[in-house]
């Protein structure tokens, strides 16, 4: 009987034993689980995939730039005025691997009303850039430039009376492009040397020997050295400064008589869609006029971003 019951007794130690055991490998397995979870951490910290850049960069925006003058009983004198300008600038830029291309169109038309003296034409612009870069070295670029520019409507001599027109549609229009060299520190920082850049100047028959086209004639060609430049600035983290220069000398004719298109932009925003704008305009074309051409643009203008990506 006391054999028995210790038999029992002790039978009953080793399930416990045994249950210790038990609970301990169930305690074992846990780690192992644990250990388990550390390594599918590691395979979590792989790296992420490479995210690549898109191929094509593109930003469109339109602009309405207004200004007025409003004058009563004013004893100084003054006309009432009231104008306004529309303008797109439509850049799209595309890049892989070595090869860059930029393209960008600048559009304007813009009208004004002076008291007595009716409506007037102060802008009138079309032009289209486009510059393509096969990569040599750092920031320099084999490049071929093509340039092309003309008006909408028939433009006029208003100092004569009557007034006179001087241009119209496709009259002159400018055709230019050529191999060269390009300079690209950045998308807000171009320089392009292209000194064999083949030029074409159109007109109507009625403008037949203006523009440096000869009578009877309505195309003219040249061949010279063309550099343009690009160069976005910032000033005061608000005040944005864009620069344009073309310069033209033809080889062909009076190679000294450079040809000078600058243009500069002064952009202000106020908040998102409002800002303030000034645009400069200088002209030197000995073809078109003995003088130097010059513009200018000041107003409150509204602005909104219709494609970027």
């Amino acid at each position: 009987m006391f054999l028995s019951v210790c038999a029992i007794a002790t039978s009953q130690e080793v399930k416990k034993d045994s249950i210790k055991v038990k609970k301990d490998s169930i305690i074992l397995k846990k780690n192992s689980v644990k250990i388990k979870d550390s390594i599918t951490i590691k395979k979590d910290s792989v790296p992420k995939k490479i995210i690549v850049k898109p191929k094509w960069k593109i930003n469109g925006t339109f602009t309405f730039l207004f200004n007025q003058s409003t004058f009563t009983n004013w004893k100084s004198g003054g006309d009432n005025t009231i104008a306004g300008n529309i303008g797109i600038n439509y850049d799209f830029n595309y890049k892989s691997g070595q090869l860059n291309w930029d393209n960008r169109i600048i559009t304007g038309y813009g009208l004004s009303n002076i008291k007595d003296a009716g409506v007037k034409k102060t802008t009138d612009r079309f032009e289209y850039n486009s510059l393509l870069g096969l990569k040599s070295k750092k920031y320099w670029f084999f490049s071929f430039i093509l340039n092309f520019k003309t008006q909408y409507s028939r433009g006029y001599d208003y100092k004569k009376t009557p007034k006179i027109a001087i241009s119209d549609f496709f009259s002159p229009a400018y055709l230019t492009f050529g191999p060269g060299m390009l300079w690209k520190r950045s998308d807000n920082m171009t320089v392009n040397i292209a000194p064999a850049t083949a030029r074409f100047t159109f007109v109507s028959d009625e403008f037949s020997g203006k523009y440096g086209v000869e009578a009877g004639e309505n195309t003219k060609f040249a061949l010279g050295f063309n550099l343009s430049a690009y160069i976005k600035l910032k000033f005061m983290d608000n005040v944005t400064m864009h620069n344009i220069l073309a310069l033209y000398s033809n080889y062909l004719k009076r190679a000294q008589n450079i040809d000078v298109d600058y243009q500069i932009r002064f952009s202000v925003p106020l908040n998102r869609y409002l800002g303030m704008d000034i645009l400069l305009h200088t002209l030197i074309d000995d073809n078109a006029s003995s003088k130097v051409q010059f513009k200018e643009i000041f107003g409150l203008s509204f602005r909104y971003t219709f494609h970027k990506r």
